[in-house]
């Protein structure tokens, strides 16, 4: 289910909170005035250093384990386990069989050594967790120590956030089934001539516009919602469950905007996200509710199913 339904109001109220005190600490770092706010956009953005992304082309590159330094402590770690390990710091959780389609190719003995060797040195963490219909599945995430190692040798952009740590179950499950939603919008934007520069989940998003609203004042929203790409829908800016910031085939910058809706919404938020220009993502046998609920409303809206 997303965090957007009834815990995340309390969860925004800590947040406004957290990026308050957020703000206090960095009052010197030059965020932008209001008047300069509309001004800055996701295109100006200078692209990462090349040698960055050589350095990153060179560890994935690397055949078999090779020794990774966190300070004084080593981990032996091979370029297959260090792809999963950066794909569990971007998501924060994802299922097993998952890891195991879409960077294993299926291959279930090369994922079993992998996970073994991670969980092993305590850089990836197993979990069982209840899914639907007393369904249960076993999930990964990167420990601390995991996510360190990952920042220390580089392994990831300097601006993509990475995580560790399971939250509450509900909210691990749902962390997971977004790495499926990112696997078939990723394909769409490839399958177009784009290239993907970083994902950006919605834990992010609502700390920088709250940020910004701390700072900046409600009046603000539509300059603070246009800086993030996104849209104010009836004196609000919702927050998409993802965002995926992107080259196009022309070397443009572009930015989508993604909700997985399950069961637990309600027409009122499946039509505050349409109206939002999200693109919505069901899970298997829940897009006609989505569909009915658009055509009640007379919405329109980019809808996919899992």
């Amino acid at each position: 289910m997303s965090r957007l339904d009834p815990s995340r109001e309390l969860r925004d109220s800590l947040d406004t909170i957290d990026a308050r005190a957020e703000l206090a600490r960095d009052s010197e770092s030059g965020l932008p005035g209001r008047q300069q706010l509309s001004h800055r956009s996701f295109d100006s953005r200078p692209p990462e250093k090349p040698e960055i992304e050589r350095e990153r082309s060179e560890v994935y590159s690397r055949p078999a384990r090779a020794v990774y330094y966190d300070g004084d402590r080593g981990y032996k770690v091979s370029a297959s386990e260090i792809r999963s390990m950066v794909e569990l710091g971007k998501f924060r959780a994802i299922s097993e069989t998952d890891l195991g389609s879409y960077l294993h190719s299926g291959e279930r003995k090369l994922l079993e050594r992998d996970i073994r060797n991670l969980v092993r040195q305590g850089l990836v963490q197993r979990g069982r967790f209840e899914g639907s219909e007393g369904s249960s599945r076993t999930l990964l995430t990167l420990t601390k120590r995991g996510n360190r190692l990952l920042r220390a040798n580089r392994m990831v952009a300097r601006d993509q956030v990475t995580y560790s740590g399971f939250v509450r179950p509900r909210e691990a499950n749902h962390d997971a089934d977004l790495f499926q939603l990112y696997q078939k919008e990723a394909a769409r934007i490839e399958q177009k001539g784009g290239h993907i520069r970083r994902v950006v989940l919605d834990f992010e998003i609502t700390r920088k516009v709250n940020r910004d609203l701390a700072k900046l004042g409600s009046e603000a929203r539509p300059e603070i919602a246009a800086r993030h790409g996104l849209q104010v829908v009836r004196n609000k800016i919702p927050i998409p469950d993802m965002q995926i910031e992107y080259e196009t085939r022309n070397g443009d910058g572009a930015r989508v905007n993604l909700e997985l809706v399950t069961e637990h919404y309600s027409g009122r938020h499946m039509a505050e996200k349409a109206r939002a220009g999200f693109s919505l993502y069901t899970p298997r046998g829940e897009g006609d509710k989505l569909r009915r609920v658009l055509d009640q409303q007379e919405l329109t809206a980019e809808t996919y199913s899992l």
